[in-house]
């Protein structure tokens, strides 16, 4: 069955799209109402993000500092995909108990299951602050423009009376023309009460992954827990479930084709008005010096994963977080090829550069700085995910900064419980071995594609992945990041 229209009512803090007739991307409180009702909704704009009054926005929240989710019961059941449960789903995993394969479901409350460190968010209210923000910028260019704007966000938070549970983020909208502030209330106990097996959950994988229509049960179930004022509170056994404001109720009834639709939550960022050059580069340089890297990191943790059901298990989460902009970038080249992207966006621009000289002039000036930066921008995408996908060169810098910050008297109680977190966390899932394979093929991969002049002297050295691995091996036999050591008092070891 089709529909007629898919509006996008977006809360994410990032670049959004103008509002466009028939469709388009609004933040809640600026709503395009008349549209909305012209194309058939019967509920008014104030039913779907109201600060003062239940509404639409107090069942769907952000799930876990990314996702989407939604609230369906009065006893604060929430509903959100699959793949955003899926690291939740991993770490109550064992070989002997593989909720990964099996599903899971609590056959009573007592029975759902506790995911220390997962927050749900909810938008309490969102304000435009774009004076308060730009407040003497005027005559500013940077690196002090970004200074001041920062130094105006940090008073703006600090000027606002919020309840111990809240925080205020401010965040730019396009590009940095408009600043809004949200205030967020977080609850931090997320307790699992379902999954399907990975064979409904993650059906199709990452060969449909960003492909649709997908055939996949691609949902988890999971309930936000509460004080006994219903408040945010750290878990515990005498948390309650939460009681929502306002929750979805779940509709059996079915579609009609032309039937009003719109999609309310939180999706990622919108790219949109890059100029047809920097789209030219992120098809043809920037996006497949990723999934060159990526393809590298996922065939060699396919190989350990696809033999050892251990690891499978303990690198689950890892390899889905790899693999999902790996596909992503793969079809964004495709469809930026497709559908001739960069020539139309050539035309539009010549279009606009026949109405407008200073248009022209702008067009020319960015064509020249993108063609400038393209090195510093490719080397940028080996290097970054490089450093992202070999875990070796993760921890190194993980212990690097600590130490320096130790070294200098920047460290106290706080920041070395976060440290020993970071690492206890780190080393629950992590195979040195495998990880050894990766980071060996990465540098060797990094040395080979890129530039000299991006290079440290001497790092010819690593082109030989064999040699890498040799390497690696050698030193990390007694140090202390193989796993067992002695960290200010905390025994970390390995997993085998």
């Amino acid at each position: 069955m089709t529909k007629k229209i898919l509006l996008s009512v977006f809360l994410v803090p990032a670049a959004m799209a103008f509002a466009q007739q028939y469709g388009g991307m609004w933040i809640p409180t600026e709503l395009n109402e008349k549209e909305m009702k012209e194309l058939g909704m019967k509920i008014s704009a104030k039913d779907i993000f109201n600060p003062q009054k239940p509404s639409i926005k107090d069942a769907v929240v952000q799930f876990n500092g990314g996702c989407t989710a939604e609230i369906i019961s009065p006893k604060g059941l929430l509903l959100t995909n699959h793949h955003c449960g899926y690291g939740q789903i991993q770490n109550h995993s064992t070989v002997q108990n593989d909720l990964l394969t099996n599903g899971f479901w609590a056959k009573n409350m007592t029975g759902e299951l506790p995911n220390p460190g997962v927050t749900v968010d909810f938008i309490v209210d969102i304000k435009e602050v774009t004076p308060q923000i730009l407040e003497g910028t005027e005559r500013l260019t940077e690196p002090e423009l970004s200074k001041k704007i920062a130094a105006n966000i940090e008073a703006y938070k600090n000027s606002q009376k919020i309840e111990p549970y809240q925080s205020v983020s401010v965040k730019p909208m396009y590009y940095g023309n408009k600043f809004y502030a949200f205030t967020i209330e977080t609850y931090k106990d997320i307790r699992l009460v379902g999954a399907p097996p990975q064979s409904i959950g993650k059906f199709g994988s990452d060969t449909d992954n960003w492909v649709w229509p997908r055939h996949t049960g691609d949902f988890s179930m999971f309930r936000i827990y509460a004080d006994k004022n219903n408040k945010p509170a750290e878990y515990s056994t005498d948390n309650v479930p939460y009681v929502p404001k306002h929750y979805l109720p779940v509709s059996i009834k079915d579609k009609n084709e032309n039937d009003f639709t719109f999609v309310f939550g939180f999706p990622g960022r919108t790219t949109e008005y890059l100029p047809a050059i920097a789209v030219e580069k992120i098809m043809t340089e920037i996006d497949p010096a990723k999934i060159a890297v990526r393809d590298v990191a996922l065939k060699t943790l396919d190989e350990k994963m696809r033999t050892d059901a251990a690891t499978r298990i303990q690198y689950a989460s890892k390899y889905a977080s790899v693999a999902n902009y790996w596909k992503k970038w793969i079809g964004e080249v495709e469809g930026l090829k497709k559908s001739n992207a960069v020539a139309k966006k050539k035309a539009y621009e010549n279009t606009l550069a026949g109405k407008n000289e200073q248009i022209k002039i702008t067009l020319d000036q960015l064509n020249k700085l993108y063609s400038d930066q393209a090195p510093f921008a490719l080397n940028n995408a080996y290097y970054s995910e490089v450093i992202r996908n070999a875990e070796t060169l993760m921890l190194a810098n993980l212990y690097y900064n600590y130490i320096t910050a130790a070294e200098a008297g920047k460290t106290d109680e706080k920041s070395t419980a976060s440290f020993k977190s970071r690492l206890k966390s780190f080393y629950k899932d992590y195979n040195p071995e495998l990880d050894a394979k990766v980071t060996a093929k990465l540098l060797a991969l990094y040395a080979n594609k890129t530039a000299p002049q991006f290079l440290p002297a001497g790092f010819d050295q690593y082109k030989n992945e064999a040699q890498n691995l040799q390497t690696i091996e050698n030193i990390s036999k007694n140090s202390i990041i193989s796993g067992r050591s002695e960290v200010n008092g905390a025994t970390l070891r390995r997993r085998h």
